[in-house]
């Protein structure tokens, strides 16, 4: 719906423009964006704008009720920005408790495989910023973050399950004498 505030557009054009603008972080199935705007247009939020083009393809137009959602998501916050139930998160909280599982392994591949993630998307970032590719940086950036944030939390959880595997020092116990002086 974002993209038809710009004007009508078919499934492709949408798709085209969405990938574009992400640099393809999230490809889409041209059949999912037809599958949505049906579903769209049934809840009266699009409408299709004219006769089919050569290919019989359908342009589709925002309705009033779906400019004032799309300017309704605009406006709204993002309730969640990760999820906690991610692969990882799972991986490193049921690993922790299982004998056998090197977590240190794990929090050291996962960290090599980030920080190569990281250099990849800064070459990338580089390469959008000289082509003035303002939409494409964006999502950049917040993978680069992203991707940085994750290094923190793996030296966390490094240090953590460290502290928690060390042993308990033995309670120091009063000899006789001291017990008789009390």
């Amino acid at each position: 719906m974002a993209l038809l505030t710009e004007g009508p557009r078919h499934g492709y054009q949408l798709r085209a423009e969405f990938e574009a603008r992400t640099g393809g972080t999230w490809p889409l199935n041209v059949g999912q964006v037809y599958t949505t705007l049906q579903r769209l247009e049934r809840d009266g939020l699009v409408e299709g704008a004219g006769e089919p083009d050569g290919e019989g393809r359908i342009a589709y137009v925002l309705t009033d009720a779906g400019r004032a959602e799309a300017a309704r998501w605009f406006a709204t916050p993002v309730d969640k920005t990760s999820d906690p139930r991610d692969e990882l998160s799972i991986k490193l909280a049921l690993g922790v408790g299982m004998e056998g599982v090197d977590i240190a392994a794990i929090v050291q591949t996962q960290r090599s495989a980030t920080l190569r993630q990281l250099q990849d998307y800064t070459k990338l970032k580089r390469q959008a910023d000289e082509a003035d590719d303002l939409a494409w940086e964006l999502v950049l950036e917040r993978l680069i973050f992203s991707a940085e944030s994750q290094v923190r939390w793996l030296d966390h959880v490094e240090s953590r399950v460290r502290r928690a595997r060390r042993p308990e020092p033995a309670p120091v116990v009063a000899d006789e004498t001291d017990r008789v002086r009390s």
